[in-house]
């Protein structure tokens, strides 16, 4: 084993595949792949699973992913100490069901970051592509919610990749809708009012469950439903068609410029929103100050932070 081959496997867990990896280390794939297979015949395990999607680590894959970053930035610090080269770039990655708060998150986190070099990555993507970017260390944090509805399948979905949910706050579903809307300026909403209105949901691929749902109350049947595949779409049609969604009441108008309104709906539905890691690692530096950034907003926003997890890994009921 060499420090090089330790720093290939890091590169392929980050670019989410071999040829990729390959390019950006101005390698071959084949001597790349090579690479791979040295390290897992000569410690007997196997650290990715490949398929015709791409590769994912498995559980050896896991474990050993921790300790191989663990020897890498040992080395590092060893290299700047003793031979003064300067730091590598800082890397933080985090994948999110579709939140502003989230964004605000992030902006402040870059905002802050004292360094020379970075490169931090921000998905806004799929409920399953969240815990499968976690699980597989795509991702360091995930960020979804728990419900009644969904609790007991994504939480034994995350117990079983060994995944922990640390909740952030409790929030009441709201319903977002354009400041011109002819319901914004309701201070409640009952569902029946909304009927008329297209309701705007984000589409979950392959895994289009309710039980993967960003929006809660997925289970009814809707006169007018439209999906889409990102935020930006999805607020375009809110102003554009009279549309409405329904999420958390945290949102930050300044990304938006006023012209999205949040009121809520009558419901006795809560939405625990939180973030998810990886039980197998400990997070990076930038991955914790992004969760103060989290917590940061959080509370500016009115909202009282929640506990950690169970002993047990379980989220809290």
């Amino acid at each position: 084993m060499t420090l090089q081959q330790l720093k290939y496997i890091l590169a392929v867990v980050d670019c989410g595949s071999i040829s990729e990896a390959a390019k950006q280390l101005y390698l071959s794939q084949p001597s790349l792949s090579n690479a791979v297979k040295e390290i897992e015949e000569e410690f007997g395990i196997e650290i990715f699973l490949r398929s015709s999607k791409g590769i994912a680590l498995t559980n050896e894959g896991i474990e050993f992913l921790s300790y191989a970053r663990q020897v890498v930035e040992q080395a590092e610090m060893m290299e700047q100490r003793y031979l003064n080269k300067k730091p590598s770039k800082k890397l933080c990655s985090i994948s999110t069901q579709h939140y502003a708060f989230a964004v605000q998150a992030f902006v402040a986190l870059v905002k802050e970051l004292n360094e020379n070099e970075y490169e931090c990555t921000l998905r806004e993507t799929r409920t399953h592509e969240i815990i499968e970017d976690v699980r597989n260390l795509r991702s360091e944090i995930g960020i979804l919610y728990l419900c009644d509805f969904n609790r007991k399948v994504l939480a034994k979905l995350l117990r079983d990749n060994d995944l922990g949910f640390y909740p952030l706050f409790a929030a009441r579903p709201h319903v977002f809708m354009s400041v011109h809307h002819p319901l914004a300026e309701k201070e409640i909403l009952e569902m029946e009012n909304l009927d008329e209105y297209p309701c705007l949901v984000f589409e979950q691929g392959e895994y289009n469950s309710f039980y993967f749902s960003e929006e809660l109350l997925s289970t009814r049947s809707y006169r007018k439903k439209i999906l889409v595949s990102d935020r930006a779409t999805l607020f375009n049609l809110l102003v554009g068609l009279n549309g409405y969604t329904i999420s958390s009441g945290v949102l930050n108008q300044d990304l938006y410029g006023g012209l999205i309104r949040p009121v809520r709906l009558r419901t006795d539905e809560e939405m625990i929103i939180g973030y998810i890691r990886n039980q197998k690692t400990v997070l990076s530096h930038l991955a914790q100050q992004y969760v103060a950034k989290l917590k940061e907003i959080i509370a500016g926003a009115g909202y009282p932070l929640l506990g950690e997890e169970s002993d047990n890994g379980d989220p809290h009921p």
